[in-house]
């Protein structure tokens, strides 16, 4: 993945050098790569061609990086590091930083719209709506926008998961989907299952980023650790505290690997994701 994401990224020589050094910077040298490994994963189970399966992870990729670097903007959440290095705003500066996650965002699409072989006009353009919907208003970024009207409330449970399944989980959802609709095609109750795993671990992964906030030091997270009660927002550990919320992690689990079970053996790497995800420690 790495090699993919270095090779479609604009190269730091070329003009506009400041703008491609960030994109690069942000992007390469860091992160747990799960999406992507959850659309190779997705597309293996379906049979796949490993070169769409590269394009799409990396389309994946870049569109969480683009939500990272905002996301750690001042006028968001206005952290200092994240990957375990400065944030690209405070590494370049916030101009920069704006037009890098902008940047990103559009290669995405930019990628996931060029011709993929023996992928149909019809399917490619099914691609680019998973993506686009799983990222803006009715996902990721109407999710973090309710995030941030949050901070200082007590949202019930409902609430936090309604939050989470738009900030966390629609990214993650649309990984597996776009996995899935690369390659051969799937029965409608096949896809509904494997929607049902993606967003029973797109929640546990939320759930484990709140348990490791509070459990883990910035030097393991990459990030800032003990943010979220800095900033008085609200978390799956504020809401049911530290024991229940690692519980509720397992209990997620053993849900998505329960819609896995009629896929058998093809679904080993997804079921492999799915343990490092809620078993992590960074």
């Amino acid at each position: 993945m790495e090699l993919t994401l270095a090779r479609l990224l604009p190269d730091a020589a070329h003009a506009p050098q400041t703008l491609h050094s960030a994109m690069r910077y942000s992007t390469l040298e860091g992160g747990k790569r799960a999406r992507p490994l959850l659309v190779y994963a997705a597309g293996e189970l379906c049979g796949a061609r490993a070169d769409n399966l590269a394009r799409i992870a990396a389309a994946v990729e870049l569109i969480h990086v683009y939500s990272l670097v905002h996301d750690d903007m001042p006028c968001m959440d206005d952290d200092v590091l994240r990957r375990g290095k400065a944030t690209c705003h405070v590494a370049f500066d916030e101009a920069t930083a704006l037009l890098t996650g902008d940047a990103l965002q559009t290669l995405a699409f930019d990628l996931l719209s060029q011709p993929m072989a023996g992928i149909e006009p019809a399917t490619q353009l099914a691609l680019v709506q998973t993506l686009a919907r799983a990222s803006g208003h009715a996902g990721m970024a109407g999710g973090q926008a309710i995030d941030l009207a949050s901070v200082g409330l007590e949202l019930s449970l409902p609430e936090l998961e309604y939050m989470h399944l738009m900030k966390t989980g629609a990214l993650i959802r649309a990984a597996v989907m776009l996995g899935a609709q690369a390659g051969t095609p799937l029965t409608r109750d096949e896809l509904a299952r494997l929607d049902h795993f993606a967003k029973c671990i797109g929640l546990a992964f939320q759930v484990v980023d709140d348990v490791l906030d509070v459990d883990a030091d910035s030097q393991a997270l990459g990030k800032t650790a003990g943010k979220d009660a800095a900033n008085d927002k609200p978390t799956y550990v504020s809401l049911m505290g530290l024991a229940r919320a690692r519980e509720f992690a397992r209990e997620l689990s053993s849900d998505a690997f329960d819609a896995l079970e009629p896929f058998a053996g093809k679904a080993a790497r997804l079921r492999e994701l799915g343990r490092y995800i809620v078993e992590r420690s960074f």
